[in-house]
């Protein structure tokens, strides 16, 4: 009997454990990101993490049995989703190449925040007195971390804002339509807009690549889709509002590799700023999970990082076909 129950209780562990390790990969990810923009421009390197992650993708429509065009079901929101994850991208790779690692992940978990504001009017959420707290006190911890009026305030912090607004509403955007549209119209559309745009930005910014460093560039593409199968494996093994909070361990390895890799030591202001904005978001999906929330906009967008460059952090795993008002079905 104990042997038979033994599995059960042991595969939320692996869950847990597989999405804290596509998270490190993920932040192995953002390293490289980190080293490669400090000598080009954010256009020039989403431009090759689009070239060589088409591979990738193309594999996954080969694979898709849908026998369908890939005109979107929604044209309007496909397009409002694929803006946001351009916008998103640039802003995010730039806020990765002139923030600290720390500062950067601080920006980027008020993404949860957010999420919880647009799903009011996009999605018809119901958020009650104690989600709004959980907000309040998230947007306090922001302001722990930016000290306005006391600590320089510069474009990486706006980029930071910008990118962690994007995700959001391609997050809800993705609530609102993945019942209707396919994760092939989806995956692809950004990442030819990502691809057209680039290319038309990059011979004002080019910079002769090294071989070396467009090996780092297919090291990120590769990293990304890695972490993405891993976070697959997670969610199939362990519930969402157990992986779902693993990403904020991204704020302890942006500590670890910052001063290894850049020589970064951040304040005790911005650990007690992000461990508030932490502690929001935890609590946000506690209360998705036990509070009758009718959608669950964020404990089912958290695990899915912002789409950067071509490698496509949301994309692998999409929602579930959802009946009208967003449950999903059985």
């Amino acid at each position: 009997m104990t042997d038979s129950a033994s599995p059960a209780r042991a595969t939320p562990l692996r869950g847990l454990a597989l999405g804290l390790g596509a998270f490190a990969v993920y932040a192995t990810h953002d390293v490289a990101i980190k080293t490669l923009g400090g000598v080009y421009a954010p256009f020039q390197i989403m431009f090759f993490v689009v070239l060589f992650s088409f591979p990738f993708v193309s594999l996954m429509l080969l694979r898709s049995d849908v026998q369908d065009n890939l005109r979107p079901r929604m044209p309007l929101w496909t397009a409002v989703r694929t803006a946001t994850v351009v916008l998103g991208g640039i802003c995010a790779f730039y806020a990765f190449s002139v923030l600290p690692l720390t500062e950067t992940y601080a920006i980027l978990f008020t993404t949860p925040l957010m999420i919880t504001l647009l799903s009011i009017p996009m999605l018809g959420e119901k958020v009650r007195l104690h989600r709004w707290i959980a907000v309040l006190m998230g947007l306090a911890g922001v302001l722990v971390v930016l000290r306005p009026g006391t600590a320089e305030m510069g474009p990486g912090h706006l980029a930071g804002l910008v990118a962690a607004f994007s995700s959001a509403l391609s997050g809800v955007v993705m609530r609102k339509i993945g019942a209707v549209e396919r994760r092939e119209v989806l995956l692809l559309y950004p990442l030819l807009a990502n691809f057209g745009i680039m290319l038309i930005i990059l011979p004002f910014v080019y910079v002769p690549m090294p071989l070396r460093d467009l090996g780092l560039v297919l090291l990120i593409a590769v990293l990304a889709v890695l972490a993405m199968s891993l976070m697959i494996r997670a969610y199939s093994l362990a519930d969402a509002a157990i992986v779902a909070p693993m990403q904020y361990s991204q704020i302890i390895w942006a500590a670890l590799f910052g001063w290894m890799f850049f020589g970064e030591t951040s304040g005790m202001t911005t650990f007690i700023g992000a461990g508030i904005i932490i502690a929001s978001g935890v609590y946000i999906v506690l209360r998705e999970t036990t509070g009758g929330s009718q959608h669950q906009p964020v404990l089912k967008t958290m695990h899915r990082r912002p789409e950067m460059g071509g490698a496509p952090r949301v994309g692998l795993v999409l929602p579930a076909p959802q009946d009208p008002v967003g449950r999903n079905r059985e």
